[in-house]
């Protein structure tokens, strides 16, 4: 079949499945097509349906049917190939890619030229075309300025959309004057803007968007479509390469305000940190283009490039839950990358498994990379081993634009296309705006130490504003004179604000989506230890278990569920819940009172340990029941399963917490340890958010955490890395011991005026301890207890004090129970953070005969709160009992963890005084 070779380019599948159209409607498919397989039925025919050799086929099938396929499958070759042979690199030369688009290789020849073929019409030319006609088109729409990859996706009707949208006006733009003269404003705006910053702050590090200034009109352009097409809300999320651009041009962030960071003032607020200008996020409402208004957010980011990615969908998916009533079309989530950022970073990776998943869907994001084809100092050839930086949007077989960033008309084009591809298919979109980097990575570094040859051609390029306004003067749709007075009063307009700027005293930090949190005010330490009440109706609380224990007869149950949901209402009539009941309470409760609650994580429905069900599976059917749904019409409970990533969906979750304070948002860890996956969440946002951007958040972060001889992997939720991060009330640290506390907990989270991060050290062995259960009572009329006293212990023969937390009590209290000691008494601090001092106080004086004060854990003596409690109790005289020093927090045998877990037990009793 050697004459047939180029058959093995064509997808079977699709020609299966055209085959089969033309069998049943034979004139529904294209002319050439329906030749081909006439031909191919008039070869059946003759062979009788017998296997036919390379000779009788080509015997059989016409010379015009068979060139007519050959064309066809140079199309497919320019539809597959074509983005590698475009002109969309400003600065450097193309790679080499063979075999080349050249008609030989398709078994045409330029013979072929002139000759007439019906495959044009799939271009949407019409009507037979000459080959060298299709060829013209073939390279105006995929070999120009916009190189698009597409064939692997693997939906027909998604492919068609795409060759359909292209095809039209061979794949350029058809602009008005009145929108030229639009990009050319932007484009101006831009330029200017990076300009005067250069002037004014010599070797201020500002990461500029030179060089790829087309981003202003793009965005502009984007924005004003999707706006067009139903979007009310956009989200973005970018690192530092030009984000000051877009605040200025794009969020119309004040230029004074801009300046007035620029030049380093103190901020108003005594207690807050700040950070710098290219970090800063923004809301806004802005009046597109188009004379339409949109809410615009620019989240804040750290200088971890890609950490926003997470943030985002987030925030996307928390605000169309609440406000847009799951409508995605209203509300566009768009991703702002570097080159070298989105081919290297993990977290890419993470988010865009999202697109599709029930719990993370957004409707779809659009990816922007700002192509400076350079990372810090590392070229492109030792950045990624892929062709391109954005083959990562093949794993969700997403369409990829490549756009060469000169040219500002290519650049509108591909946001037309990613505003419509979006809004039609809820899916990820791909641009990749190839420009470069006219600086170092900042202003102040020399690129030529790296790129000596990059960088000649650079110095000599013209910035993409300057190409544009020469493409407009020459079509006589703008006039110099114009241009030279919109220029010099732009130019008036930054001087006036710079001048503004230098009388301003103090820099402003406006909060980011200051709507969402008008009615939550900012507290620190001193607020977070006071009583806050989370009772609830004990009659109201019956009901409850009643109803989330309770399934319809008709339901086919696993026996074990059967038994489970038996049990937890037996619970109830025995007045001693258990921890999952304590926790399940926790969320009907809160919905009841009008509290969406969120729950995700890796088997968050089931739980790690068997021990939630807050979802249940019929066994015939497996029909899905949410045990908490129906309880108000006003909010909702949800437990999503996530994909299994740390990083990605904690960031998710924290973003989702960012948007919707009202809202309980919980992301648990499959075991506690798995946490230090998400660290840059944690170091970046959870706890330095408030104190940098103004910015609060809610989210809770559930980590199993306990020492029971699992090994090193399944021990330690690292509470010492969150005890290091606190100050300043910025969050919240507990290790609860009962039911109540922790259903309390969770409820303080909704029922103040400001919000906290909750980190909860969550058990794994007290999940079914005979001992850690509480009752209906200490739900109904209890409070959350930071410290609970020993009330066992007679403080007057009391001489050792101890201090402890969460699971470790349990076995110190075995111990004690079994020597009937009374001269420890156990104190458990189930709020690490903040410490409520005076309460410690009160206890402390309380046992006035104790001779020595201790904290004992099982955690090493370099791990857990030790080093914590010393730093805040060291004026008390406190020490230690614990195991020692480790590189690990546990051993792996189960029988070395045993004789160090008795040994420091036995530790806590001995030589009493």
């Amino acid at each position: 079949m050697d004459k047939f070779s180029f058959l093995n380019a064509v997808h079977t599948e699709f020609v299966e499945d055209l085959y089969q159209q033309y069998l049943s409607f034979p004139d529904s498919i294209e002319p050439s097509w329906k030749a081909f397989f006439q031909g191919y039925d008039f070869s059946r025919e003759l062979y009788d349906g017998e296997q036919l050799d390379s000779v009788s086929f080509s015997q059989a099938i016409p010379e015009n049917v068979q060139k007519e396929f050959k064309v066809l499958n140079l199309i497919d070759g320019y539809r597959s190939r074509g983005h590698l042979f475009t002109k969309t690199n400003p600065v450097r030369k193309r790679r080499t890619y063979i075999p080349d688009l050249a008609l030989e290789n398709f078994g045409l020849s330029e013979a072929d030229l002139d000759t007439e073929f019906n495959a044009g019409e799939i271009l949407g030319i019409g009507g037979p075309a000459t080959l060298r006609n299709i060829v013209t088109h073939l390279e105006q729409i995929y070999c120009d300025a916009i190189g698009i990859e597409y064939m692997y996706i693997r939906e027909p009707k998604v492919i068609k959309w795409i060759q359909e949208w292209i095809n039209n006006n061979i794949n350029h733009p058809q602009l008005s004057n009145d929108e030229k003269k639009q990009i050319l404003h932007k484009l101006t705006e831009a330029v200017a803007f990076e300009n005067f910053l250069h002037t004014k702050f010599v070797g201020q590090k500002r990461f500029s968007l030179e060089g790829g200034e087309t981003l202003i009109p793009a965005l502009d352009e984007l924005i004003s479509r999707a706006v067009e097409s139903g979007v009310e809300e956009v989200v973005v999320g970018m690192a530092h390469r030009g984000r000051l651009n877009v605040l200025a041009n794009t969020f119309k962030k004040s230029y004074a305000q801009i300046f007035t960071e620029f030049e380093g003032k103190d901020y108003e607020e005594a207690v807050f940190s700040g950070d710098v200008k290219y970090h800063l996020g923004s809301t806004n409402t802005i009046t597109t283009s188009k004379g339409k208004q949109v809410k615009i957010n620019l989240a804040p980011n750290p200088s971890h490039l890609e950490t926003v990615d997470a943030i985002v969908p987030g925030i996307v998916r928390a605000k169309a839950d609440q406000k847009y009533n799951n409508d995605y079309h209203k509300i566009l989530p768009i991703l702002i990358h570097g080159d070298a950022a989105v081919a290297a970073q993990g977290i890419v990776y993470e988010v865009i498994q999202m697109m599709n998943l029930e719990g993370y869907k957004t409707g779809g994001t659009v990816h922007i990379v700002v192509n400076n084809q350079i990372g810090f100092t590392t070229n492109y050839l030792d950045a990624r081993s892929s062709t391109y930086c954005t083959d990562i949007a093949k794993v969700t077989l997403s369409p990829v634009l490549h756009v060469n960033a000169d040219d500002a008309e290519a650049v509108i084009h591909a946001m037309r296309f990613a505003s419509d591809f979006r809004n039609t298919f809820q899916r990820d979109v791909f641009i990749d705006l190839l420009g470069y980097r006219k600086y170092g990575h900042n202003e102040g570094d020399e690129p030529r130490f790296t790129q000596p040859q990059l960088y000649k051609e650079i110095a000599k390029h013209l910035n993409p504003r300057e190409i544009y306004k020469e493409k407009l003067l020459k079509e006589g749709i703008i006039q110099n004179e114009v241009l030279v007075e919109s220029e010099k009063e732009y130019r008036n307009l930054l001087e006036s604000d710079f001048n503004k700027a230098k009388e301003n005293q103090k820099t402003h930090l406006e909060p980011f989506m200051k709507e969402e949190w008008s009615n939550f005010e900012m507290v620190f330490e001193d607020r977070l230890v006071q009583f806050v009440s989370t009772e609830f109706p004990l009659e109201r609380l019956k009901e409850l278990a009643k109803k989330i224990t309770t399934v319809s007869e008709d339901k086919n149950l696993f026996n074990k569920i059967k038994r489970l949901l038996a049990q937890r209402w037996d619970m109830v009539e025995k007045d001693s819940l258990d921890w999952a009941m304590g926790e399940l309470l926790a969320y009907a409760t809160l919905v009841d009172e009008g509290h969406s609650v969120r729950l995700s994580g890796e088997d968050v429905r089931r739980g790690t340990f068997s021990h939630r069900h807050s979802y249940i599976k019929t066994e015939d059917t497996e029909e899905e029941i949410n045990l908490l749904n129906g309880i108000s019409q006003e909010a909702t409970f949800e437990a999503f399963n996530s994909l299994l990533s740390e990083y990605g969906v904690m960031g998710f979750d924290y973003g989702y917490a960012m948007a919707r304070p009202n809202a309980l948002t919980i992301w648990e860890a499959q075991f506690g340890d798995f946490v230090n996956g998400a660290q840059i969440i944690i170091d970046q946002y959870l706890s330095a958010a408030e104190d940098k951007w103004k910015m609060q958040n809610g989210l809770v972060l559930l980590l199993p955490h306990g020492f029971e001889g699992q090994g090193a992997e399944h021990s330690s939720g690292r509470m010492e890395r969150f005890l290091q991060l606190c100050a300043n009330g910025n969050m919240y640290v507990a290790n609860c011991t009962t039911p109540a506390n922790f259903f309390h907990l969770l409820r303080r989270q909704l029922k103040t005026n400001y919000r906290k991060p909750l980190v909860v050290f969550t058990p794994k062995s007290l999940l079914r301890h005979p001992k850690a259960v509480s009752t209906m009572h200490d739900l109904a009329k209890g409070s959350f207890q930071d410290i609970i006293d020993d009330a066992t212990a007679d403080s007057s023969k009391v001489t050792r004090l101890v201090f402890c937390s969460g699971k470790f009590y349990y076995e110190l209290l075995q111990k004690k129970e079994e020597l009937q000691d009374e001269k420890v008494a156990l104190v458990r601090v189930e709020q690490l953070y903040p410490l409520n001092m005076e309460k410690i106080y009160e206890i402390l004086d309380k046992y006035e005969n104790k001779t020595e004060f201790i904290w004992a854990q099982e955690e090493p003596l370099n791990m857990g709160a030790w080093s914590f409690m010393l730093r805040n109790l060291r004026k008390l005289d406190i020490e230690v009992i614990s195991p020692k020093e480790s590189g690990s927090p546990s051993p792996g045998s189960h029988e070395r963890y045993h004789k160090i877990q008795h040994h420091i037990i036995e530790q806590v009793f001995d030589n009493l005084k």
